[in-house]
């Protein structure tokens, strides 16, 4: 479903933007996070278990995703809508991967905080794409 050039800005550590079904009458409200592509095609992500999004995945399990070329690059986009499903397994192990990806070396506040992510246990979320678009300027 990605074409070679999405997979190229996929790799990068970039912010995905996530937006999950609104609750009653407030607006889609994207969330910034980490991501990665999985060997099947998926994006996978991370929550910590008692986020509000969570809990409309639970209820409406489909999201999108955007993620953008940074300013000062040419203009390329990707967005991905899909269905969602919530693992509690390897949120952890994500977590730390995707430390490496967005921070490399850790600093010691970083580093106290993948402890208590591993110590608390954290919620992979997996979004498989069923609709992705995408525009290059």
């Amino acid at each position: 479903m990605f074409r070679n050039e999405d997979l190229a800005l996929l790799h990068r550590p970039l912010y995905a933007y996530l937006t999950v079904a609104p609750r009653g009458e407030r607006w889609p409200s994207p969330r910034p996070v980490w991501f990665e592509v999985t060997a099947d095609g998926d994006l996978q992500m991370f929550s910590v278990p008692g986020a509000p999004k969570l809990d409309r995945l639970r209820e409406q399990p489909r999201a999108s995703v955007v993620v953008a070329a940074p300013t000062g690059e040419p203009e390329y986009w990707v967005a991905v809508e899909g269905t969602v499903t919530l693992h509690d397994d390897g949120g952890p192990e994500l977590a730390a991967r995707l430390a490496d990806r967005y921070w490399g070396t850790l600093d010691e506040q970083q580093r106290r905080l993948l402890d208590e992510w591993r110590e608390t246990g954290l919620v992979r979320i997996v979004l498989r794409p069923s609709s992705v678009n995408r525009y290059a300027g």
